[in-house]
């Protein structure tokens, strides 16, 4: 399993930084392979295709989300390349949590409509101390294990597909596994043969 936090922050080492660490070093804790990387609007994203989860966080200034974390959504590649990633969100603000819950979160839920959203969070200042971003962490490895478990069951492999799947070099079997099943499952498919390893195979080499 492996996970990439996406960030934006005016500051360097701040409390922002300070979040995200505890955030991977706990999800490490739990078996993650954890990296963390600061959003740019005109990035290239398409390494995110590499991970399994992907997490999303900012500071809140003046009213607005961290501008290179949304301007990724909106005006970059980023949305198109989190197609079918299972996504975690966090903010960082001094508001209230209802509020910053109504005001500022919907300004990145707005764009991910279509993924699969695992948990969220508003941090407020002493989130480093009250054991909320721990808490955060765990939500997401309960959430993430939910969902992988759901999917094993839901879909059932042909002989075929599965002596298809075992070809793959060892290294590559889960990877494409999760590949296979997310497609299936978003065809409505409970079964996996060749024709749909095949064809998920094909959209995924064609992003």
């Amino acid at each position: 399993m492996n996970a990439i936090i996406l960030y934006d922050s005016k500051t360097s080492n701040g409390s922002t930084e300070a979040i995200i660490d505890a955030i991977g070093l706990s999800l490490a804790k739990s078996g993650f392979y954890v990296e963390k990387a600061k959003c740019r609007a005109s990035a290239d994203y398409s390494f995110v295709k590499d991970f399994d989860l992907v997490i999303l966080g900012a500071p809140v200034y003046y009213f607005i989300v961290a501008s290179q974390l949304l301007g990724s959504l909106i005006h970059g590649d980023l949305k198109k390349n989190l197609k079918r990633k299972k996504i975690a969100l966090f903010l960082s603000c001094g508001s209230s949590e209802p509020l910053a819950a109504l005001l500022y979160m919907p300004q990145l839920k707005i764009h991910l409509v279509r993924n699969k959203i695992l948990a969220e969070k508003i941090f407020a200042a002493n989130a480093l101390t009250d054991g909320s971003v721990d808490s955060f962490a765990q939500e997401v490895f309960h959430q993430y294990n939910k969902v992988l478990k759901s999917r094993i069951l839901s879909v059932q492999w042909t002989d075929e597909a599965q002596a298809c799947l075992e070809s793959v070099p060892f290294f590559l079997q889960s990877k494409f596994r999760t590949i296979v099943e997310e497609y299936a499952q978003d065809r409505g498919c409970k079964e996996i043969t060749l024709e749909i390893l095949e064809n998920a195979r094909n959209e995924f080499e064609g992003r």
